[in-house]
């Protein structure tokens, strides 16, 4: 092997080295990226408040993920005020919601059919195994 092959030989090592080093160095940058997006997006909390109503009821579902999810009824809307209210003229308005912790899942459990106020954060995502909605209620107050 002549003197200028070997060169280029060891010159293409070289630089074979380092565009690994760089490929490797930039998906760790990315994945560290990807982390903490996730971590920032879904643990941002928009908005945190209470809201009130009949508890209509609370299941625990899911394929994969197992998560508590819950409807309530916080009154019945009207959809033409013009007319006298009857079950033709007004709908319910219910607000489904999603229960992280066990504990407040079966205090709700307890409570269904009664008048309860909740306790919530919206998240501007929830995690999979957090609940199906926005809505995560940590707390629990019969009325």
């Amino acid at each position: 092997m002549s003197e200028f092959e070997q060169v280029v030989k060891e010159g293409a090592q070289s630089i074979g080295k380092k565009l690994r080093r760089l490929l490797l160095w930039a998906l760790l940058l990315v994945f560290v990226g990807l982390l903490g997006y996730i971590f920032v997006y879904c643990n941002f909390t928009l908005s945190k408040g209470t809201t009130s109503g009949t508890l209509t009821n609370i299941t625990y579902k899911g394929i994969l993920f197992k998560t508590h999810e819950g409807n309530l009824n916080t009154g019945t809307l009207t959809l033409n005020p013009n007319i006298a209210p009857d079950s033709k003229t007004q709908a319910m308005n219910g607000w489904n919601f999603s229960v992280p912790s066990g504990e407040v899942a079966a205090k709700l459990d307890e409570l269904q059919g009664q008048k309860v106020k909740l306790f919530y954060r919206k998240k501007v995502k929830a995690l999979p195994w957090q609940g199906k909605t926005n809505y995560l209620v940590y707390d629990v107050k019969k009325l």
